[in-house]
């Protein structure tokens, strides 16, 4: 972290008249970033229970052709990132932080609101797009703002927090969200509540959702968050083009040329294009390849999960005496060997050791890559930097999504043609389905990308 930086946090847990820091601010670093965090908690959670009333409401609209109807609002909310993402950081890099985060709830609860009453599928896609604006903008000034709020010293306690709140929360929307539709049934039948579609799939959930992001406004708005130098010297109002491209390019050129955020950018995207492709081909690399049946995957997925807890806990428990850099390097590289070995497990026992163990190096390289960036990037480009970084996690799990299965396919017709599908070394044979040479292939490019880390972050240590 820059010294320089007036927005930074200090490295030391703030004390209150001399007094131990209390329990919130020993766990959280502060108890600015605490009210964030709930934010984020109550706001991730309405993500997810909005997702979920989303695709329930375009199935809806869409009557018979309700699957395309559902992939067409996934691609309003997935496509305009790859667009929007870095004019929104520029903005974020630009403006009062704080207003963008309650200002964002506030326009996502609006847009919210109306979701009920939509009939038609166009309105959908455009309430689709409306709700990913303000997320493209929230959640690169929520990131940007973080270092501001948590000593250096506790930045990797706090992306394990905000790790657990992204997506620890899936599972209670997933929840919340099958209650509320049982209770939106149950209040059907009063007919003073039937003007506002209770019964309608999704509709109590978004009603719900809409509270979770006034709930996340009213705490971001409590926040003592001083606005950057950027936006105290600009005005926000004025919108100047030719100054919007400048600021891009002095975040691409920063990313492109900075040593340690070029390799966290390309450790983080690479391991996303092989660690995603486990998603499409682990449901076929369990039953064909392992023989785990029909809740094989599910039992990898689970192991997987457990494993970034592990990796998680496990940063926060010695994040004072962890080498960043080193361990990144270390757990990008453990994460392509741990996928390389469990692609050639035949069993399922060893086969969910090794998933497992690729579950805690991801999650370290998730924490540590993120923390790294924090201390890394000087306040004036947080926003730039971190909203590219969520335009390259969209792309690359799209990309593995994608080409993940075509993959599979066109590797396994070239195995059956050119070797039959297996080779033999003495009496050892060692099958080559066209799924686990994809998942090979993937192992092998997080490796690279490891390698590749090693020598840019020493470059960058020599440099210094």
């Amino acid at each position: 972290m820059d010294p320089t930086d007036p927005n930074a946090a200090t490295d030391r847990l703030p004390r209150v008249g001399g007094e131990e820091p209390s329990t919130v601010v020993r766990l959280f670093g502060s108890s600015g970033f605490f009210r964030l965090w709930l934010a984020q908690v109550v706001s991730a959670t309405g993500d997810w229970i909005g997702f979920l009333a989303v695709v329930a409401i375009a199935g809806r609209i869409g009557g018979g052709s309700g699957a395309a109807a559902v992939s067409l609002v996934m691609i309003a909310r997935m496509v305009p990132g790859f667009f929007l993402a870095p004019v929104a950081g520029v903005l974020v890099d630009r403006w009062d932080r704080k207003k963008v985060m309650y200002l964002s709830d506030l326009a996502r609860a609006v847009v919210l609101l109306s979701l009920p009453f939509v009939e038609s599928l166009w309105a959908l896609v455009l309430a689709s797009l409306l709700l990913e604006v303000a997320t493209l903008l929230w959640s690169p000034a929520k990131e940007a703002s973080v270092p501001n709020l948590v000593p250096t010293g506790h930045l990797t306690t706090a992306n394990s927090l905000s790790l657990a709140a992204a997506y620890g929360t899936f599972p209670v929307a997933s929840l919340l969200f099958a209650l509320l539709q049982k209770l939106g049934s149950s209040l059907d039948g009063i007919s003073g509540l039937s003007f506002l579609r209770v019964g309608e799939a999704g509709s109590m959930a978004i009603y719900v959702d809409v509270l979770t992001f006034v709930a996340s406004a009213l705490f971001i708005s409590t926040l003592a968050l001083p606005p950057s130098r950027r936006s105290r010297e600009r005005d926000e109002l004025h919108l100047d083009f030719a100054a919007t491209f400048r600021d891009l390019r002095e975040g691409w050129e920063f990313m492109f040329t900075d040593p340690v955020v070029r390799s966290v950018m390309l450790a983080i995207a690479t391991g996303l294009i092989g660690g995603g492709m486990i998603v499409p081909l682990g449901d076929v690399f369990s039953r064909e390849v392992l023989g785990g049946g029909a809740a094989g995957f599910g039992v990898l997925l689970s192991a997987m999960g457990f494993g970034m807890a592990v990796g998680v806990l496990s940063l926060s428990a010695v994040q004072k005496r962890v080498p960043k850099t080193q361990v990144f390097a270390l757990s990008v590289l453990g994460a392509g060997l741990s996928l390389l070995a469990g692609a050639s497990m035949s069993s399922f026992t060893p086969a969910l050791l090794f998933v497992g163990a690729l579950g805690v190096c991801a999650g370290s390289v998730y924490v540590l890559g993120f923390t790294i960036l924090h201390e890394t990037v000087h306040d004036d480009l947080r926003g730039r930097i971190f909203s590219s970084l969520y335009t390259l996690v969209r792309f690359c799990l799209l990309l593995s999504f994608a080409v993940g299965p075509l993959l599979a396919d066109r590797l396994g017709a070239l195995s059956s043609s050119l070797v039959g599908g297996h080779v033999s070394a003495g009496a050892l044979t060692v099958d080559l389905p066209g799924v686990r040479l994809a998942l090979w292939l993937a192992a092998v490019t997080i490796v690279g990308a490891g390698l590749f880390a090693v020598y840019s972050l020493w470059a960058g240590d020599q440099d210094e």
